[in-house]
Order: structure tokens, then sequence, then C-alpha cells
């Protein structure tokens, strides 16, 4: 399909809950293909349908050897163990901070024809299933981060070349696609 802008930290749509998807057509078809070959261009593990700007819950992932999509996507977590390690963004490019997550996680949701699925793996797959569903829930990972990292991720963030630049915006023809509610 087509490879779409990143939305970057500061645009809202990153910071509003996505509206779950209703209708399991060749538009939603289109938008899990744009979602694949953004991930895949910007050489990321995960991308959710509002960092292109699209406030729809849905994220592609490809992660650890294990690769798809889920649409309207939860996960029940497994156990009470936490991983705490690096993590980074392809809405906050080039910087990373350690961040804690739950070790395993068994994800459920849709596919893009309207079938169920499960999804369940690695731990790399885990905190890329927790990252990806934050997205939808307009939550960034630096939103989880200890007080002192957060402070220090914020003045990375400020600092940054690409923070405050306007998006690049493509006009949609779906009725949500581009707009946050």
């Amino acid at each position: 399909m087509s490879v779409q802008p990143v939305r970057f930290f500061g645009d809202p749509v990153l910071r509003t809950p996505a509206v779950e998807v209703a209708t399991f057509d060749a538009e939603l078809r289109r938008l899990v293909a744009d979602l694949t070959d953004t991930m895949h261009d910007e050489g990321g593990a995960g991308l959710a349908a509002p960092q292109i700007g699209i406030s729809l819950r849905v994220f592609a992932y490809d992660c650890d050897g294990f690769a798809g999509h889920l649409v309207n996507p939860t996960f029940d977590v497994v156990g009470d163990e936490e991983q705490y390690g690096l993590e980074g963004c392809l809405s906050i490019p080039e910087l990373r901070w350690e961040c804690r997550r739950h070790l395993h996680v068994v994800a459920h949701g849709w596919d893009q024809h309207g079938e169920p699925l499960t999804v369940e793996g690695s731990e790399l797959l885990a905190r890329c299933i927790q990252h990806e569903t934050d997205h939808l829930d307009g939550v960034l990972f630096v939103d989880r981060l200890d007080p002192e990292t957060r402070k220090q991720a914020m003045a990375e963030i400020r600092a940054a070349e690409w923070f405050g630049a306007a998006p690049e915006v493509k006009v949609s023809p779906h009725p949500l696609f581009g707009k946050v509610r």
C-alpha cells in the first residue's frame, strides 16, 4: 500500500483514546497494510493507527520473529513478573529510556477480516503489545517512566530537532481517519 508520515510527540492525536473499529472492510485492510508498510519503512517493531493520524484501535507489529496486526486489542497479564528494559517509539524518534512492563501478556482482538485472534510470545512481543495498546489509549511510554527518568526524557524531547515541527497531514476519505474525537 503506502508509507504514511509518523506523528511525533506533541501531536494531539497521540494523546486521544482511539475509537473501536466497527467495520471490517477494504478500508481497514488498507489501513493495516499502511501501518505495516510504514512500520517496516521506519524500522519499527510496532505501529499504532494514531501514530499515522488515524484514531482507530488498530496496530501492526513485527517483533522478535512475531508479525501481524490486532484490531480492537486487549491484553491479559500473565503472572506478577515484570521486565525493565530500553524502550523507544517511532513518535519519539532516536530516543530511548528504561521502562517497566509486564513480563508476559496474552493479547486478544480481531484480524482485518473480523476473525478473532489471540497473540502471545516472547518477552519482547509482550513489551510491544503493551506499548502499542498504550498508544490506542492515548498513553505514551514516557508516561510509564519513573519520575527522574521522565524528567530527563522530557528535557531530551524538548531539545530534539523534530520537536514542535508541524506534522505532514494528508486528507483521508475515511470519516474518522485523520480526525480526533
